[in-house]
């Protein structure tokens, strides 16, 4: 079956925010949907200038 990254063409996790719990993470994921590209651009570059990919350092591999 084919999902979100196969359908938009995404290949690197480039912004991670922890979440206390699955509610959290779900309504903020929500409040962002709505927000402009140049805002979460904005939020991406403030931790990751050089978007490079973060899996390894989230997953520890």
């Amino acid at each position: 079956m084919r999902g979100f990254t196969w359908k938009y063409n995404c290949h690197r996790l480039v912004w991670v925010e922890p979440a206390g719990d699955v509610d959290a993470a779900a309504g903020q994921e929500r409040r962002m949907k709505k927000w402009r590209r140049a805002w979460k651009v904005a939020l991406i570059e403030k931790i990751n200038p050089d978007w490079r990919g973060l899996y390894p350092e989230v997953c520890g591999t």
